[in-house]
């Protein structure tokens, strides 16, 4: 029964041919649009490149997903800015702001002005830190060009580590889908904690 379901699968230069622009659109998307679990789409990507017999497979899991959060972060800090210079706002300052606590936002506003956008490569390892930085980067009237300096280095961070966890699940388990699941548990484990620690100090301090 397995054999037969592995003979009916893509052949892997198949698998690569749609793979590599659906991970950049979901990517990109995800960016976007905070509510896709990138992190886990690139842990996934890599656990099953890790599989495959082709030497480069990694290396443009690497590529594709550090542009297509590039792309999706320029444009969303775009969308922003005419947010913020539009007297009457728009949607997308409104969703930014609305993922953003008062109290995450002062702290991204403070670090920014101490370190400056090297910020901005510890908000994209840090789970649900990206936004508050990036709308501090907003309010703080940060050009796009100085924002997209500063995010090249964050993407390529970001990239290597979720790609990091998929290597270490394609390399625990002999099946690529037993690699998965761990790869995306654990990037899933890893973005809930902050929440869960949250919760947790609110429910001390009560």
């Amino acid at each position: 029964m397995i054999q037969e379901v592995v003979r009916q699968l893509p052949t892997e230069s198949t698998q690569q041919a749609v793979g590599y622009p659906s991970l950049f659109l979901l990517v990109a998307l995800g960016s976007l649009v905070p509510v896709i679990p990138t992190g886990a789409l690139v842990s996934s990507a890599a656990v099953v490149a890790f599989h495959q017999t082709s030497p480069f497979a990694l290396l443009l899991i690497f590529a594709v997903a550090s542009a297509g959060a590039f792309l999706g972060d320029i444009c969303l800090y775009w969308l922003g800015q005419r947010g913020v210079r539009s007297r009457n706002g728009s949607k997308w300052l409104e969703a930014i702001s609305s993922r953003a606590a008062p109290e995450r936002l002062a702290q991204a506003q403070q670090k920014l002005d101490e370190h400056g956008t090297v910020v901005l490569v510890l908000s994209r390892l840090v789970p649900a830190g990206r936004i508050p930085v990036m709308l501090a980067c907003l309010l703080g009237g940060m050009p796009l060009r100085q924002f997209a300096r500063g995010d090249v280095p964050a993407c390529l961070a970001w990239a290597a580590t979720y790609q990091l966890i998929g290597i270490l699940g394609g390399s625990l388990f002999a099946e690529p889908w037993q690699g998965v699941v761990a790869a995306v548990a654990l990037t899933l484990l890893i973005s809930g904690a902050p929440m869960r620690w949250r919760r947790l100090r609110a429910r001390l301090g009560h």
